[in-house]
This record gives structure tokens, sequence and C-alpha cells, in this order.
């Protein structure tokens, strides 16, 4: 007898999908047949495709950026607002100034999985527009803060608020682009954290000079609270009408949200055919102990114990391991361009505005490359990791005292560091399928990355003032370390599609075959664990 694939949940799956019989007068008016949606994939012209594709490009990603940037400027406003005397007129002193970036992160980390459970249940846009005005409303508020306290509670909302804006663009990422489409997406959207930065550093730099020139009127940090605010909350409003998956939005026709969702078909991660809001507790279990199975080859039958899904603890450490440094560089970068030998406004025009031009760059050059060609990402991010462990470093040794350039093109590489921190969670909707499995990784992600910028923030200390040695030569060992991790997390991938494919061809199933069982597999809500047909990209 030949070797026959793991007899698990899926071959049920497979077979109940397929025999599956929908009344189509029964139909949603945003929903589609299971047995329509894998016709209809090849019912349009490739010309379609690339028409509706500009469309969505048109549609989401201008918005999509302008609202991650301004989470991202809101987020990090506190550093340019360091230099422009908010520490002075609220009275901090010693390491309050850092607990005010990890009470942020603490309190993300808190609200991390009630606010994926809630966007789950929800309509995706209406979701996040409804939390962007409220955290626009903080950040206006920060304008008001007296002291420490006052600044603490604002700080820990804001967090809670802003937590469910980077696993929702991931997953309508996911929802709307094919794997070899996601990582240029991803980082057209990424760069948005560098482009919003220069402008937002430019409208700062106005306001810091108006307040220079008029020392008894409004206070430069509290002008750049109310210009943010104000912006985020425009900014919400918007998403109300715009954002939102295939299913939901409204500027697509049922002709074009019949396409949109069949492309991405090929992902084998779930298409957005219909609402999945039912949270499934044995995807969960899947993404950290994987499954009980059988293996029936020859006559023999064996029972496969559950073991860890190396998956999730991948993404989980290496994006801790990735935001220690982030989590540093993101609350003392302009108080370490100031210490170069810069004045509060020379950190805006000749520090942060060069960094995030060069950063725009990379992104976009990256993005790409690996658009053209496939299963690169690894190597894209491995690379960029060199030289700013070679920045770093540099920064670490060289003289305080001369050198003021150099230091400032050492401190430029740091920029490279940055892509692997966004690159990573475009593996999330290329390889992770299952909507429940989706949430709960996400949710992993970002407890991550709020732990690694929670301590990060806490890595340069103001005794260290002004070289900050043992905080430079510690991210430069973490960006050692990450560079490792990605090697093993690479290596994986690639001998699991091995894995998977030999049992396929065991089986006799031919590629064709294959992609269609796949197809099913996903749109039956299985997890890549489950779905044997699945491929993971690298």
């Amino acid at each position: 007898m030949d070797a026959k694939q793991p007899e698990t949940t899926s071959d049920k799956k497979d077979l109940d999908f397929e025999m599956e019989q929908v009344n189509a007068d029964d139909k949603p008016p945003n929903d589609i047949l299971p047995g329509d949606i894998l016709e209809v994939e090849d019912e349009f012209s490739d010309s379609y495709y690339r028409k509706l594709l500009w469309k969505i490009d048109l549609w989401l990603l201008p918005l999509m950026w302008i609202c991650y940037g301004t989470q991202q400027t809101d987020k990090t406003s506190l550093s340019v607002q360091a230099v422009f005397g908010i520490r002075e007129d609220t009275g901090l002193v010693g390491e309050q100034f850092n607990w005010l970036s990890t009470v942020f992160y603490l309190s993300y980390l808190v609200c991390e999985a009630p606010g994926n459970w809630l966007m789950q249940k929800c309509h995706t846009g209406r979701f996040l527009s409804i939390v962007m005005v409220l955290w626009g409303v903080i950040v206006l508020c920060i304008a008001f803060a007296k002291n420490f306290a006052h600044l603490m509670v604002l700080r820990a909302i804001q967090g809670a608020l802003e937590c469910t804006i980077s696993p929702t663009f991931v997953l309508i990422t996911g929802a709307w682009y094919t794997s070899q489409e996601h990582t240029l997406r991803s980082l057209i959207w990424g760069t948005s954290n560098a482009g919003m930065n220069i402008i937002a550093g430019l409208s700062m730099y106005g306001i810091g000079l108006h307040a220079e020139k008029n020392p008894g009127g409004l206070a430069a940090w509290k002008g750049i609270s109310f210009l943010l605010g104000a912006l985020t909350i425009s900014c919400g409003i918007l998403v109300w009408f715009i954002i939102g998956t295939p299913r939901e939005v409204r500027w697509l026709s049922e002709e074009e949200k019949r396409a949109a969702i069949a492309r991405v078909m090929s992902n084998q991660t779930g298409s957005d055919r219909e609402k999945r809001s039912e949270f499934k507790w044995d995807q969960v279990w899947i993404a950290f102990k994987g499954e009980l199975s059988l293996l029936q080859i020859g006559k023999r039958v064996m029972l496969i114990l559950p073991f860890p899904d190396p998956q999730t603890y991948f993404f989980f450490f290496i994006t801790i391991i990735n935001a220690l440094p982030n989590g540093a560089n993101t609350t003392f970068s302009k108080l370490i361009w100031k210490s170069f030998g810069f004045t509060p406004l020379e950190t805006l025009l000749k520090g942060s505005t060069p960094y995030y031009c060069v950063s725009i760059c990379w992104f976009l050059v990256v993005g790409y490359v690996t658009l053209k060609r496939s299963n690169l990402r690894f190597l894209m991010m491995m690379f960029s990791l060199v030289p700013a462990f070679s920045g770093m470093m540099a920064l670490a040794f060289l003289p305080q005292d001369s050198m003021k350039w150099t230091r400032w093109g050492m401190y430029i590489l740091q920029v490279f560091g940055s892509l692997p921190g966004l690159m990573i969670w475009t593996f999330l909707p290329s390889n992770v399928a299952g909507r429940t499995k989706k949430t709960v990784t996400a949710t992993a992600i970002f407890v991550a990355y709020c732990v690694g910028n929670a301590v990060g923030a806490q890595m340069f200390v103001a005794s260290d003032a002004p070289k900050y040695i043992r905080g430079l030569t510690a991210c430069a060992i973490l960006y050692c370390v990450e560079f490792c991790s990605m090697a093993s997390w690479r290596f994986y991938y690639i001998w699991e599609n091995r894995r998977r494919a030999k049992i396929i061809r065991e089986q006799g199933i031919s590629k064709e075959e294959s992609q269609r069982l796949g197809k099913l597999n996903a749109e039956a809500d299985m997890t890549d664990r489950e779905n044997i047909h699945f491929m993971y990209k690298y």
C-alpha cells in the first residue's frame, strides 16, 4: 500500500467542503458560494485583474499610508517633544521620561489580545475608525498635561487604543493581496513611518521656530500635540468610509468583490468569502502546541504526538529581539542626534529628515526586489542587519568630542535595522492560515513587539549620556542574535516545504490537484499546519 497523507481533520474537511450544498437563494449580498469561487478565479482576464489591483491600490494604500504614518508619529512624537521642553514644563526627573514610553507599550501589550478579539468580531474599518478618533482625542489632551501622573495616564490610554492598527493593516493586506504582493504593499504603507515623520518633522520645525520667536506664546510641544491629534481624528473619520475587507467595502461592485476574493485564493490562507467571527479554540491549540494525527504508511498506522508549531515561536522571539533596539532608538533618537552637537531644530533637519529619506528608498528597493523574485524576504532582512550592526559598534567606540559627521553617518545606518521589524509582519498574511490562528499569532507578534519596545526604552539610561556606550553595544549584540535566528527560521520553512512536497509526491497527487485541494482546505478555514498542500513563503 502506498504512503498516505496524515489522516487528520483535514481529510474530512476536504470532503465536507466539496460535498457542501448551499442554497443560492439564501446567499447574503456580499457572500460568494464555495462552488462559485473556484470557477470565478478563471472567469476574468489578466487585464481585468490588473485594473482591479490598480483600483484597490488607489483606494487603500494612500489612506493606509497616512493612517499608519500618523500612528507612528503619534507614538514617537514624545522624543521630539522632549527636545522642545516637555520634560522641563511637566517636571520630569530621572528616568520618568523613559517610563512614558514603557507604560505605552505595557498598555499596548495588555490590550492586544482583547483588541484583536474585538477586531475579529466587528466590521474591520469601522472598529479601526472609532479607535483612531478616540486616540486622536488622547493625543490632543497631552497638550494639557501638567505633570508626570497626567502624562502616564494619557500614554497608557493611548497605548491601549493604538494596539490594533498594525495587526489590522497586516490582516487587511492579506485579505486584498497575493502572497507575492504582500511585501511590497506592506513596505509601501510601512514607509509612512519615515514619510510622515519627514512631513511631521518639517511641520514641527515650523512650530518650534514659531515658539522660539515668540517665547511667551504656545509651547512648541503643546502645538505638536494639537497638530497630531487633529490629524489623527481626521484620518479616523475617513477610515469609516474606506477601509475594510473585500466583503465589507462599498467602493467595489459585486462582480469586483468576487474577483478581489478570487485573486487571493492562491494564497491558501483563507479568503474574505465570509465573516469568520467564530473564535476556534482548536486553532489556538494548533498555534502553540500542534495537533494529534494518524499517519498510515503501508499497513502501519502511527500516532503522531503534538509538538509546538515552530513558526509561532519564531514570530514571538524574533519580534522581541528586533523590537529591543527599535524601542531604544524610537525613544532616544532625537537625544542621540542632539548628543552629536545639533540644536533641537537641527535634530529635525540634519538628523531625522535624511534618516527617513534613506529609510523610504531602502524599503521601496526591497519591496520591488521581493515582488519580482520570490523567497528573498529572509535574505534581504539578514543583509539589512549587517550595516545596522556596523553602525552601532562604530557609534559605541568613536570619540565623542570629534568626528561629528562620521557619527552622524553611522547612526544613519540604523535605518537598515528597522526593515526586518516590518518584514516579519508580512509572514503573517503569507504563512499563517485559519482565521482564529491569524488572530492568535498576530496577538503573539504584537505582544512581543510591546515587550521588546517597553524593555528597549530602558536600554539607554540618563547616566550613560552623552555616549550611551552600554545601550549601543547591547543593540549591536541583538542584531547579531537576530541574524542567526532568522537564518534558523528560513531553514525551518525550507525543510517543512520539502517534507510536505515529499508526502504529496508519494501520494501521486499532481501539482495542479495539490493547489486545488489547498484552496479548498483554506476556504474551509483550515490552518497552515492542517493543510498539507500549503507551502511556506520565505
